[in-house]
């Protein structure tokens, strides 16, 4: 599979673009993450992607063909969409609403390579014992594993995720991220996830594409070639060390006030005259406990 994005524009407005000139071509399966700072529009891209969003100029295309002019039924083959956000309308049991992901208009009833294929995907998420709960009755975290299992049991060429990890705690993270990675090699799949751990990304993924405002994409490539000091500081602000750790980059942060978009001044502006400190290492000020009424110290 080879998707093409060529001189992408998008805008939610006719006097302002949210991507402007965004080129990149995939064609290797593989994890690919996504970066970026909020705003930039790494959920507007995604979704100029598979169709959610139409293009005021430039074009996608996948196998030479563009999306736009493929129906929605050829593009749910080929593409797989997992939201930021999941809300049934009805609620229904967890494995009836993984089961929607199966779902082939050409097939008249659930077949038991279906029902095997969820109950495996279940079991590898760690929600087999959610099978017979009401999906309204799940955590965020939980409802992200759902949403999640639907999208691999689909088993498209390219599978597509917003944020798939972020109402997951650090262990889930790490094993959702590296479930995924696994299955871009095993199902020789093109995965495309938007992330905002930097460090996550750079440990798993085999691609990363940064985006930096105005909405295009400022890198891409290798772990090692994206993920730099100067890199962190001129799309994200933000002052940081990167490390080598087994091969791979890794993320220290430093100050988010030291960083090139002004932050400091702007903070300084913020918290004259309110005892904060402007200068020096940015600790809050210790409160004065003798003021606080029934705090004998």
């Amino acid at each position: 599979m080879k998707l093409v994005v060529e001189n992408l524009c998008f805008g939610y407005s006719s006097d302002a673009l949210t991507l402007q000139d965004v080129n990149i071509e995939i064609e290797e399966p593989g994890l690919y993450c996504i970066v970026g700072p909020n705003g930039v529009g790494k959920s507007t891209f995604i979704k100029c992607l598979n169709k959610l969003l139409k293009p005021k100029s430039g074009r996608v295309t996948i196998d030479g063909r563009d999306v736009q002019e493929m129906s929605l039924g050829e593009l749910s083959d080929l593409i797989g969409y997992v939201p930021v956000k999941t809300d049934d309308l009805f609620s229904m049991p967890v494995i009836d609403s993984i089961l929607i992901g199966r779902f082939d208009p050409k097939k008249w009833k659930t077949t038991k390579e279906d029902l095997d294929i969820v109950h495996r995907v279940m079991r590898l998420m760690g929600i087999e014992d959610l099978a017979m709960h009401g999906f309204n009755e799940l955590s965020a975290g939980q409802h992200q594993k759902v949403a999640i299992a639907r999208g691999i049991v689909h088993r498209p060429r390219m599978l597509i995720l917003d944020e798939p990890t972020s109402n997951l705690d650090v262990k889930h993270q790490v094993y959702v991220t590296e479930l995924l990675r696994a299955f871009a090699i095993q199902e020789d799949m093109i995965i495309l996830m938007i992330s905002h751990d930097l460090n996550i990304s750079a440990k798993y993924a085999h691609k990363i594409i940064a985006m930096s405002p105005p909405g295009t994409i400022c890198r891409y490539g290798d772990p090692k070639e994206v993920i730099t000091e100067e890199l962190i500081n001129d799309i994200y602000g933000v002052e940081a060390t990167v490390i080598e750790d087994h091969g791979r980059p890794h993320v220290i942060l430093g100050s988010a006030f030291n960083g090139r978009d002004r932050g400091r001044r702007a903070f300084k502006t913020l918290c004259r005259g309110s005892g904060f400190p402007v200068s020096g290492p940015l600790q809050p000020p210790r409160p004065d406990v003798k003021r606080i009424p029934g705090l004998a110290v």
